[in-house]
């Protein structure tokens, strides 16, 4: 099962290359595995924040939220999110507007190598926002992250079945942001109201994914 999932995971990497960029992958800082804060104070904390300061928020932080939602947690491949006969269908994005050290632009992370890839360059915060129904927090959010789900990876095994398991998956990814930002001081709102076609054309997304949640990121 790992070398499978390896083989996938370096062939998506490869496919969302863009050959006329340089330099596309953002290696980033390694997961902390140690808080500040137990799990029962976060769960207790965690709530859905519409307002953000204007502090531009740190990589390391990003990786560590990036890391939480899809991160790889032991050499067998799995991830800090369960999945369904790991299979894992989920794909994150990060639309990057205002975090240190790192141009503006949309990012595939890639959890085999805890990096990040340049899809395009750009601040889509406001074409994402206007998709969305013109919710402000996705605009003026320091950072968005959007998860993305190919069904298929999940119904090859399971069939119909699949979908629900695919759902309860980004709800599990979702809730480890929740709860990694309220030990970052992060805040986040889950949004589901979207034009799906939309945000997939803003995000150029394979014609295989479906959005399914977008996440704005920024400090409280």
């Amino acid at each position: 099962m790992s070398r499978y999932i390896e083989r996938n995971e370096n062939d998506r990497f490869d496919a969302a290359r863009d050959p006329a960029d340089p330099s596309p992958e953002v290696e980033l800082p390694k997961p902390v595995l140690a808080g500040n804060i137990s799990i029962e104070q976060a769960l207790a904390e965690r709530r859905s924040i519409r307002s953000y300061s204007n502090n531009e928020l740190s990589l390391s932080n990003v990786a560590q939220l990036l890391w939480a939602a899809q991160g790889m947690t032991s050499d067998m491949f799995f991830r800090a999110a369960p999945s369904a006969g790991a299979l894992y269908p989920l794909e994150v994005y990060l639309v990057a507007g205002n975090v240190s050290g790192l141009d503006v632009g949309v990012y595939r992370y890639v959890p085999s190598r805890h990096s990040m890839i340049r899809i395009f360059k750009g601040d889509r915060r406001e074409e994402l926002c206007r998709a969305s129904l013109s919710q402000p927090q996705i605009r003026d959010a320091a950072a968005v992250v959007v998860i993305a789900a190919d069904y298929s990876r999940t119904t090859v095994k399971y069939g119909t079945r699949g979908i629900r398991y695919v759902h309860l998956e980004v709800g599990c990814a979702a809730e480890n942001i929740y709860l990694q930002g309220v030990s970052l001081g992060i805040g986040t709102c889950a949004v589901g109201a979207f034009d799906d076609e939309e945000v997939a054309s803003i995000l150029n997304l394979p014609a295989n994914e479906d959005p399914l949640l977008i996440l704005p990121i920024g400090y409280v």
